[in-house]
């Protein structure tokens, strides 16, 4: 009777040892799963980028180019994925003596437009050059601006204030420019002839000073070689 009792003990704790054992197994899927939601989490929020311009990006402009991004929103920052980047595009504003601040604002208040309603508008660029030269970024370089029609896909904008209806720029204004375009061919690996006009892509009269004075166009893509950052 002894024994038999001996005996029934050790069955139930053997049993119970054989329920313990599968735990460990249970606990590394657990980790795992929770550790694969977690990376998720990370890499969407490294994709996402605030209003505010809270972002980790693989091409971050330099020190000197402000970033103000929009909100991301139908008509002016539809946060569409630019995949690669084949040129830069070279526009003005079309509003003399308008501030490269005045231009986001423009921007960003088309956020307020009803999806679907008539006679919207849809506009941006990745960068705005004011009239002292200051730069403001609108758009992260891997995403979409509405500036350049078909060429939306796979180029980086640039608008340029001016002061005066000729369009052409301040000498402050032509130097960012130069300093930004050098930046970005080094970034994207774009050679002369991937540096743009607006003009070149739709026939849109723009950059006006650039289309009217090609010659002026010729001497920019000069100096661009010869202009460091």
């Amino acid at each position: 009777m002894a024994q038999a009792a001996r005996g029934g003990k050790r069955v139930a704790p053997r049993a119970k040892r054989r329920k313990k054992g599968r735990s460990p197994l249970l606990l590394p899927g657990i980790l795992a799963v929770v550790v694969v939601l977690l990376l998720g989490v990370k890499l969407g929020l490294e994709r996402f980028s605030t209003a505010g311009g809270e972002t980790r990006e693989k091409h971050p402009a330099p020190e000197w180019v402000t970033k103000e991004y929009l909100p991301v929103n139908p008509f002016s920052r539809p946060g569409t994925g630019l995949e690669e980047v084949n040129g830069v595009v070279v526009h003005y504003v079309g509003n003399p003596g308008t501030t490269a601040e005045q231009n986001r604002s423009f921007f960003a208040g088309l956020a307020e437009q009803t999806e679907g309603a008539e006679n919207t508008v849809s506009a941006s660029s990745h960068f705005l050059i004011g009239l002292d030269g200051e730069i403001i970024q609108c758009i992260p370089l891997d995403e979409w601006a509405y500036c350049t029609g078909e060429r939306n896909r796979d180029t980086i904008s640039i608008e340029c204030c001016h002061p005066d209806d000729g369009g052409a720029f301040t000498d402050a204004t032509y130097q960012s420019l130069l300093r930004l375009v050098r930046w970005l061919q080094e970034e994207f690996d774009l050679d002369g002839e991937q540096i743009i006009r607006h003009y070149d892509v739709t026939g849109k009269e723009c950059p006006r000073y650039y289309v009217q004075h090609p010659e002026a166009w010729e001497q920019f893509k000069a100096d661009l070689e010869q202009t460091g950052t």
